[in-house]
């Protein structure tokens, strides 16, 4: 229970700014990009964030994303937003939706999200390796509506950082725990006095297909208006802080 809540506790000091890009890189077939931002922040119910996706020739928006995460997670979603006013209204997910495909890839907001790490049924399974560290192992399992929309979901298997407690990777098991897809932490970066989350790779277990996360520009500890992650605000387009920093290794 103390690891678990340290992990959940874990956050950038301040509000944030993320640029990035989700790569398709299917098995066979060519890759292709969908740019993305991320505004970030927390509240007293736990992370918040807000996602526009876009398209990666008009630069349009082609989804916008809202997620409030904590015990009581909710997020909604305004897809096909080309030219959308501020007063349209987005739909709120709920676990029936929650694993649609976004912006033409095969990401959901299931992993954007990541609502599993407040699941409340769980167990500790002890210490393994991933990827070379040592991880505890963590075996959550659904909520009754989840389980009820996705039995193709048993549970998800969380591997901890043994000494940061940050998280390395996401296995998401199927009835006969075998794993169905893996998401999993590759890069970390240092901005400033901060380590922030570079690579993420989510691939399916069977195709082996992938998306890959990649942050390319950021900006932290800054202070957004709360409105910023107000459902009926996410229609509104928000401009990029001026402080932001490309990546480079």
């Amino acid at each position: 229970r103390e690891i678990l809540a340290k992990f959940r506790n874990l956050g950038l000091a301040g509000d944030y700014y993320l640029e990035f890009n989700l790569e398709i890189l299917p098995r066979k077939g060519d890759r292709t990009v969908v740019p993305g931002q991320m505004w970030g922040a927390r509240n007293a119910q736990g992370p918040v964030f807000r996602v526009t996706l876009n398209d990666n020739e008009t630069g349009q928006p082609i989804d916008r994303l809202l997620g409030h995460n904590g015990p009581n997670p909710s997020a909604w979603r305004l897809a096909d937003t080309e030219g959308a006013q501020a007063s349209a209204q987005p739909i709120q997910l709920d676990a029936s939706t929650l694993l649609d495909p976004i912006g033409g890839t095969e990401l959901s907001m299931f992993e954007l999200q990541m609502p599993f790490i407040h699941w409340t049924d769980h167990v500790y399974e002890g210490t393994t390796r991933v990827r070379g560290r040592a991880v505890h192992a963590f075996l959550m399992y659904p909520p009754e509506d989840f389980a009820a929309a996705h039995p193709e979901i048993a549970g998800v298997r969380l591997h901890l950082d043994a000494n940061f407690h940050a998280l390395m990777q996401a296995v998401f098991l199927d009835a006969d725990e075998i794993p169905e897809r893996k998401l999993t932490v590759l890069d970390l970066k240092k901005l400033g006095e901060q380590w922030i989350v570079k690579t993420i790779d989510i691939r399916d277990e069977h195709t082996r297909d992938k998306v890959r996360f990649e942050v390319t520009a950021a900006a932290l500890n800054l202070d957004f208006s709360p409105r910023l992650f107000d459902a009926e605000e996410l229609g509104a387009d928000i401009a990029p802080p001026e402080n932001v920093v490309p990546l480079r290794w």
